[in-house]
């Protein structure tokens, strides 16, 4: 598809430095237009950063010296996430399986957006987004909500779902486990269709979930990450417990029932109804939604 400009101006941010960004152009003196990326919110699609099928079997071979390291008792991990994670990463090609969705979700992702983005007469429409208070992350990716740009007329005869987000998009087909980060939550006409279809891709086994091995992207991270630190230990370095552990660090509360659950037993909640939380922002989820932590011993 042809390049999208978008221009914003939130207040009280700072723009990331251009650095590789493009500044595709200049339509007067004091509006430059740039080329950035942007970081969908809730939603983790499969990763493709093995780049190649000979990086995918590299982390193929990783991930099976990950599971005899955990269950030599050599990595840093409790007992309930190691029973959960090592089918994962024993009885299936995890980092191609997970190169090889990546592809296919990309791939998807590009079709819907040539067909939702074409009008009826050929042209293109314009892009909708919808950004949450705080609108980079920590790689100056613009976080956001986005769909096709309708008018308020064409608005006035479609449904909530016609109109919905790419997000929704990819949730719905499968190819995007949901990925919910307080306090980035879905609007409340908007969220439980979110984990609706979340859970019927889940159960129609679309996309990712046609292997039921397969793991989200934020569980491949997280195992890139526990990887490297326990090849670290097996090697005999010496890390601080905080450095052991660096490897999970977000909580996870059930939206069913606002029980809180720490890093390594997000496994507990189903997948649809995980909230996810970074250590700065427990506090106030705490208090806000009024969580119920739930001891795990």
């Amino acid at each position: 598809m042809d390049k999208t400009e978008i221009l914003w101006t939130p207040v009280g941010t700072t723009l990331p430095s251009l650095g590789s960004r493009s500044l595709t152009d200049v339509s007067d003196g004091d509006t430059p237009n740039v080329r950035m990326p942007i970081r969908m919110l809730s939603i983790d699609t499969p990763e493709v950063t093995a780049r190649s099928e000979n990086g995918a079997t590299n982390v193929d071979n990783q991930f099976k010296e990950l599971a005899v390291w955990i269950r030599a008792g050599q990595a840093p991990v409790m007992d309930a996430f190691k029973e959960y994670i090592l089918p994962k990463l024993e009885n299936v090609e995890a980092g191609t399986l997970q190169y090889s969705q990546g592809k296919e979700a990309s791939a998807y992702y590009k079709s819907i957006i040539e067909r939702r983005l074409t009008k009826p007469n050929g042209t293109k429409r314009k892009l909708f987004l919808r950004s949450p208070e705080q609108p980079f992350d920590n790689y100056g990716r613009l976080l956001a909500y986005v769909a096709p740009s309708y008018s308020k007329s064409e608005r006035a005869t479609m449904t909530r779902r016609e109109r919905a987000t790419f997000n929704f998009d990819m949730i719905e087909s499968g190819w995007a486990a949901p990925f919910i980060l307080f306090p980035s939550i879905p609007g409340e006409l908007d969220l439980p269709l979110f984990i609706q279809a979340a859970s019927e891709a889940k159960l129609q086994r679309r996309g990712q979930y046609q292997n039921s091995l397969s793991m989200p992207g934020y569980e491949y991270r997280m195992c890139e990450k526990l990887y490297d630190i326990t090849k670290k230990l097996v090697n005999g370095d010496s890390l601080p417990y905080s450095k052991r552990l660096a490897w999970r660090t977000r909580y996870c509360a059930d939206m069913r029932n606002r029980e809180l659950y720490g890093p390594e037993y997000y496994m507990n909640i189903p997948e649809c109804y995980r909230l996810w939380i970074w250590p700065n922002d427990i506090q106030n989820a705490i208090a806000m939604l009024n969580l119920i932590p739930i001891n795990e011993s």
